[in-house]
């Protein structure tokens, strides 16, 4: 049998071979770029964008903040007692029947009734506090919550501390509510009803409308002085939280570099408060002339080699807010001197302003301060707003550090001191601590326990 020879399809072949070519060209060709890329990323560094998005992410943890103020304990119930007291007693002699307070910073000092507690409605619920006297004429604090009906089991599990049980009078949907808030205050006959200067104008209406021979005005500055005077138990809280703010900013600065934008910026700032364990955190950062307006451009700016940073940041601990600003420089920053010659002038005006605080002193008289000292160099007008304003439960909250305020300074206040210079469309400089005025009435900032103000444009 003849043997055929094995005949193989050329086509075939070449179709394999062309492929198998083909393949190892795009191979070789991908190994070259990557060797390319090698080369060129080991002598210049990562592009501008990737080096960016890889310093930015992910966010830095700052879990070292933590534990600054894990030591620090909230107010204790025996403290809304004894608060509770103090009102009862300065209504009794006002001759007042009785405080009213929506829940809000003032509820919360006197009851620890705050707006995260309960959510402000339509429907009021309110904190009616009464002097009431026993029967060797010493005044008692009774104490009221008006709750809608449906609501009365929640509003019963609310951490209220009293002396004596608390009263919850309770309005059905169809039943006017201030009616029974009235009928709840024992002695009003034609009396006085103070109403805490937060409340909302149909909350004081109704009010009135439903007490018609007595007077519903706003708590007087004997009541708001009970709040504006803190005690040792706020005063170590607020100086917790003002010096983890500091820390924050601090730690944050680290974390920087020029090219980064605000929102970069605000994102560590916040992400560093959260961190320390404040609540609430809030923040402003701008960069360069961005920071001439105080309250910021709403623009997204990158920050420059020749920028100040400014970051203006708060939170809460226990209830009790930080404020806190810094304008600074990043360690690879080149700052004009004649903006450097600014940042000095402000941190003067802060140092002059915090001199003159004393107790007796008239609050305008803080803020001139401050303004004389820029107007020596020929920059009063460039200061804008009001020196600075009491703080506590509050961010902001009276007294004032304003021209032609004539609050007195006491011991137990608490304000900012937040001079700055603004020159549209060039700079922006702040600085801001909060201080506190002690019991030789000499005024001490929050942030002492950290090191106090700034000290330089590269030391935040």
């Amino acid at each position: 049998m003849d043997e055929k020879p094995i005949v193989l399809d050329q086509s075939h072949t070449d179709s394999r071979v062309r492929k198998h070519t083909y393949r190892s060209s795009k191979l070789i060709v991908a190994c070259i770029i990557v060797q390319v890329v090698i080369l060129i990323y080991r002598l210049t560094g990562p592009p501008k964008a990737l080096s960016r998005l890889t310093r930015s992410q992910p966010e830095p943890a700052f879990s070292h903040l933590a534990s600054h103020c894990a030591h620090v304990s909230p107010i204790p119930a025996e403290s809304f007692v004894a608060r509770q007291q103090a009102l009862a007693e300065t209504l009794h002699t006002l001759g007042a029947s009785a405080y009213i307070a929506e829940p809000g910073a003032s509820a919360a000092y006197f009851a620890n009734l705050s707006k995260s507690q309960w959510f402000l409605s339509e429907r009021p619920l309110l904190l009616i506090i009464s002097p009431k006297m026993d029967l060797e004429d010493r005044v008692h604090a009774q104490v009221s919550i008006l709750t809608p009906a449906f609501e009365a089991t929640r509003a019963k599990l609310l951490s209220i501390p009293s002396e004596s049980e608390i009263a919850y009078p309770a309005w059905p949907e169809d039943v006017d509510p201030y009616g029974v808030a009235v009928s709840a205050i024992p002695n009003l006959n034609g009396g006085t009803v103070y109403v805490d200067g937060m409340s909302r104008n149909f909350i004081v209406d109704g009010l009135q409308q439903a007490a018609p021979s007595s007077k519903v005005v706003t708590a007087p500055v004997e009541i708001q002085r009970l709040r504006e005077r803190k005690s040792k138990e706020e005063l170590e809280i607020m100086k917790c939280v003002n010096e983890v703010t500091v820390l924050a900013i601090r730690a944050v600065r680290e974390k920087m570099y020029i090219g980064m934008r605000e929102s970069q910026a605000n994102e560590l700032i916040i992400s560093a408060l959260s961190a320390a364990g404040l609540q609430n955190p809030g923040a402003l950062t701008l960069f360069g002339e961005n920071a001439a307006l105080p309250h910021g451009s709403g623009t997204d700016r990158v920050l420059g080699a020749h920028h100040f940073a400014l970051i203006d940041c708060d939170g809460s601990l226990h209830g009790y807010h930080s404020d806190v600003t810094r304008t600074f420089a990043l360690p690879d920053s080149t700052i004009h001197n004649a903006h450097l010659r600014l940042w000095q002038l402000v941190h003067s005006a802060q140092a002059h302003a915090l001199t003159a605080a004393r107790n007796g002193t008239l609050t305008a008289e803080v803020d001139h301060a401050a303004r004389q000292t820029l107007a020596a160099q020929g920059y009063a007008q460039y200061l804008t707003h009001r020196l600075g304003h009491g703080i506590g439960l509050e961010v902001h909250e009276s007294p004032y550090l304003r021209g032609g305020s004539d609050d007195v300074i006491l011991t137990g206040h608490t304000f900012s001191d937040e001079p700055g210079i603004y020159i549209e469309g060039q700079v922006g400089i702040r600085l801001e601590d909060c201080f506190y005025v002690d019991d030789e009435g000499n005024a001490i900032f929050l942030t002492e326990g950290v090191g106090g103000a700034a000290t330089g444009p590269w030391s935040p």
